[in-house]
């Protein structure tokens, strides 16, 4: 009987299990599923705050950060061929969709997503192996050899007669993951592109931790300092932090920030009032004065934002603790020009265990459209493995679980061509 042997169970691991056991005809091919956890999909719990945002409606290469957008567009054209949330459909999951086009499971339980897929699994006979950790992989004349450690600390080797590699990068270690899936790929002699944490907060050079939790509307903008150009524009809430920033909008700035393609000098710039324009600021805190006769700089901000976070920005701003009344007619503009580029600078991106997703990986030019790496007929890296990060909002997942049933589906119209010679480059 052939062989089909998926390395990791998260998302993309599953989808390419579970397609592949779809695909193949009854009894020819058995699938077999390692994961190092002592269960599958540990990742996929978290996703969505536990509610699994799967999809997204908006699906377009422009959500995606990656070294080589050409090649990202005919890789994304065959995620988007895959259908993930026909398919999703098709095994009985019901889904609905927010107004900002976030598709999740009806239920808002990231667990349901979990079980449809284990009980798919279960029911075409799919082996799952949990609490093994991958060692080596080997090409030979007869297919792939894979050397792992069980769940007892037993050594154990497998044959394959197609190897899909779905084990993730570096972000959220404390799922589970260790960068092994990027590592393995370089072991098989593919280009990796420098890898960073991707979809996490920022630190700051200088933080106000007194600001720490506060969390204000805002349009936030990426800076080059040392090119005088603006990188992104993201808006949304911004949540201030003890070390800098965070919020959604904070995470999908920290996707422009690849090594080597990134801004040098990085700064974020926050408008506090994105709705009025600098003039219509000023006047509006310049109408505000007749109403406070008397009173200090911290009950200026009544109704505008939080006094916390009013103090800092008069203090960026740079005016003096006096009577608001007392104050010149051009405090006004200034502390609107404040408001309006409130600047951070000397960025950090945190953490693997604050990262939502890994930027960089397997350069995109090393597989096929169906994911195969090329040179390597039968093996597939899928996923997170690969050097493309999207934005928050379901587009990972999308990739991962249609990357995951192309590769799947492939591997098993693999299996009917030549078998692979050993390719000596490779590891």
């Amino acid at each position: 009987m052939q062989q089909i042997v998926i390395l990791g169970g998260g998302a993309a691991g599953l989808a390419a299990a579970l397609a592949a056991a779809q695909s193949a005809p009854a009894g020819a091919v058995r699938v077999t599923v390692l994961d190092r956890n002592p269960r599958c999909g540990k990742k996929l719990l978290a996703t969505g705050n536990g509610r699994c945002n799967l999809d997204n409606t908006g699906i377009a290469p422009e959500q995606y950060f990656t070294a080589d957008p050409a090649a990202l567009r005919h890789l994304l054209a065959a995620v988007d061929a895959a259908a993930p949330l026909e398919w999703f459909a098709a095994l009985g999951l019901y889904t609905r969709t927010d107004e900002a086009g976030r598709v999740y499971p009806y239920s808002n339980q990231a667990a349901d997503v979990l079980a449809l897929l284990e009980g798919h699994l279960a029911r075409l006979g799919v082996e799952v192996r949990t609490g093994c950790t991958v060692q080596t992989l080997s090409q030979n004349r007869s297919g792939y050899t894979i050397l792992c450690e069980n769940a007892e600390g037993q050594d154990q080797t497998l044959r394959a007669d197609a190897v899909i590699c779905a084990m993730g990068g570096n972000a959220g270690p404390q799922f589970g993951t260790d960068g092994f899936g990027t590592r393995f790929a370089a072991q098989c002699g593919g280009k990796l592109e420098p890898l960073y944490p991707c979809l996490t907060a920022l630190q700051t050079a200088k933080p106000n931790r007194s600001l720490a939790g506060i969390r204000a509307k805002a349009a936030a903008t990426l800076l080059d300092l040392d090119r005088h150009c603006t990188v992104a524009v993201e808006n949304g809430e911004v949540q201030f932090t003890d070390y800098g920033l965070s919020g959604i909008c904070i995470m999908q700035l920290s996707g422009h920030l690849a090594p080597g393609r990134g801004p040098k000098r990085p700064a974020v710039e926050l408008d506090l009032f994105p709705m009025l324009d600098e003039t219509a600021l000023t006047a509006l805190f310049a109408a505000r004065v007749p109403l406070l006769p008397g009173k200090a700089p911290a009950d200026f901000w009544t109704g505008l934002l939080n006094p916390k976070l009013g103090r800092a920005l008069w203090a960026a701003a740079k005016l003096p603790e006096k009577p608001v009344d007392t104050l010149p007619d051009a405090a006004w503009q200034v502390l609107a020009n404040a408001a309006k580029h409130w600047l951070f600078e000397g960025l950090t991106p945190c953490g693997w265990k604050q990262a939502q997703t890994t930027g960089g990986g397997l350069s995109l030019t090393e597989v096929t459209p169906s994911f195969q790496f090329k040179g390597c007929p039968g093996l597939y890296f899928v996923g997170e493995t690969l050097d493309c990060a999207g934005s928050c909002g379901g587009f990972n997942l999308h990739w991962a679980f249609g990357s995951g049933i192309a590769a799947g589906r492939d591997a098993v119209r693999s299996l009917k061509r030549p078998a692979p010679k050993p390719n000596k480059k490779k590891r």
